[in-house]
């Protein structure tokens, strides 16, 4: 198994397309490689190194796609969301000790004077006109090349930090995660596999580039087997079909709520979905309800195939196989990269079948997260990591989540999986998307709640959605308030977050 990416990158055929856009010119594997080479000198001779932070806020798009893929070739790449404010820039600028921040020319975002203030030089991406998709250069935005070239340059080795992200954590200050070079390599190589990607196939990404899903299931993957990724400026149902006919892709990746958006315009696109015919559909971030997976492998005559990941692994833990392997609905497949083993909360590993914490071990689970032993210390028990996910393991080794522990409702002492009541309430026809969360109750502590967004033409009444769930369930589990919406809140990388849910809601205690 390859340890670094530059190995890894040398799969592609030298002629072969690399990257795509929506309008451009593509980009072929020499042409990547060269970009690669090109900006780890280029950081090298301003002084930064392997190791060092270079924070990335740049739009979706071919060039983001190399820029993370060629800084986390040689330095410590750092992509941030483009949406933050000043303040958020300033906390993560600060945290990740930034040595350098990477933004488009004349980009008026606010982390270019937080840089400014906080010391971190500001490198401006510069495309020609005309140029392959993901071809840019790097030029100081202060218009000084003077820099004491850095003496730790060139590739990374195996053990440097090429990535560092933070929890997307709703209840606590954000970690750092640091993911060497070997982590990456290595998860790039497990969804390869997973996905039995080859040079055949084509990706069409909507992920964000400042998430694990879309910079390693999105880009590395892809790439690590030689094959092409069109990159879109991000997600946009109305698009989203327009973009397949333009990159014939064979697969792509996405969220639940992304599926779900492209699902209401799928049979309206019946004739491109018959011109590009796709090997499979991947899913991954949250759950996916079941009747959407039946819906979405209907309309496109393809498996779905829903992967289980996080940042601490960089990215894949579990995935369901592709046909003609056997697929569970409401599993997330055997594990696909890490060993996986359910834990009890003393920290003995429990049998088949029994419920339990969901934790992993392999080589691309992070060593740990920086300057916070106390997180390292909650987080590791025996050389295992603990996902803070509940579930169990069936005899053939298929990964069940029931819940993040974080997210159980307790009512009274009563704990509720907010993931079965989210199955039951989609069973209901005038139910498009749903979630169920707690919500402060004075005297049981939580009580139930659910956010639902009613199919188009249907108006359901709480008192009927309720009255199907205690059908199916015990009382105390059916949601006390129900509210309708046209669209549930989501986090920024399209997740519908059950924490902090009912604060976002006004359901206060």
């Amino acid at each position: 198994m390859h340890q670094t990416l530059e190995a890894l990158l040398r799969a592609g055929a030298e002629d072969a397309v690399a990257l795509a856009a929506p309008g451009r010119a593509p980009l072929n594997y020499r042409g990547l490689r060269a970009q690669i080479a090109g900006t780890v000198s280029t950081l090298n001779t301003l002084g930064v190194g392997r190791g060092d932070r270079v924070a990335i806020v740049l739009a979706n798009g071919p060039e983001m796609a190399s820029c993370f893929v060629a800084c986390a070739s040689g330095v410590a790449s750092a992509p941030l969301n483009p949406a933050y404010r000043a303040e958020e820039f300033e906390f993560y600028l600060s945290d990740l000790r930034a040595k350098a921040l990477i933004v488009e020319r004349g980009s008026a975002s606010p982390a270019v004077a937080v840089a400014e203030r906080l010391g971190v030089r500001v490198l401006d991406l510069v495309v020609a006109d005309g140029a392959p998709a993901g071809s840019f250069t790097l030029v100081p935005r202060d218009g000084s090349a003077a820099s004491t070239p850095t003496a730790d340059g060139g590739e990374a080795q195996p053990g440097d930090v090429s990535m560092v992200l933070h929890t997307s954590g709703t209840t606590s200050r954000p970690k750092i995660v640091p993911l060497s070079q070997a982590n990456l390599a290595a998860s790039a190589q497990h969804i390869r596999d997973t996905l039995q990607l080859t040079p055949a196939d084509g990706g069409l990404n909507v992920m964000p580039l400042f998430h694990i899903h879309g910079l390693i299931a999105g880009v590395l993957a892809p790439l690590s087997a030689g094959s092409r990724i069109f990159c879109t400026p991000g997600f946009d149902a109305l698009k989203f079909f327009g973009w397949m006919d333009e990159a014939a892709p064979t697969w792509y990746t996405a969220v639940p709520t992304m599926h779900q958006a492209i699902l209401g315009r799928a049979r309206r696109n019946a004739e491109v979905i018959a011109r590009h015919p796709l090997r499979f559909l991947r899913s991954s971030s949250s759950s996916m309800p079941p009747q959407v997976i039946r819906e979405l492998e209907e309309v496109f005559g393809a498996p779905l195939i829903e992967a289980y990941g996080m940042t601490e692994a960089t990215h894949q833990m579990a995935c369901n196989p592709l046909p003609p392997a056997v697929r569970k609905p409401g599993s997330v497949g055997p594990a696909a990269g890490p060993e996986i083993a359910i834990m009890d909360e003393h920290g003995t590993l429990l049998p088949r079948g029994a419920v339990g914490e969901i934790v992993i071990r392999g080589p691309n689970v992070t060593a740990g997260y920086e300057s916070n032993p106390k997180a390292n210390a909650e987080a590791f028990t025996n050389g295992w990591f603990r996902t803070g996910d509940q579930g169990t393991l069936d005899a053939e080794g298929y990964v069940t989540i029931t819940g993040r522990l974080k997210e159980i409702i307790n009512r009274g002492g009563e704990k509720i999986s907010p993931r079965e009541i989210d199955e039951i309430l989609m069973d209901h026809p005038a139910v498009a998307q749903v979630v169920c969360f707690g919500m402060p109750h004075p005297k049981l502590g939580e009580e139930v709640a659910a956010a639902v967004v009613p199919r188009e033409g249907q108006q359901p009444s709480e008192r009927e959605l309720q009255d199907f769930v205690a059908a199916r369930v015990a009382d105390f589990k059916v949601p006390k308030r129900i509210l309708f919406m046209a669209e549930i809140p989501k986090g920024a990388t399209g997740k519908l977050q059950r924490i902090g849910m009912a604060a976002k809601l006004g359901l206060g205690g």
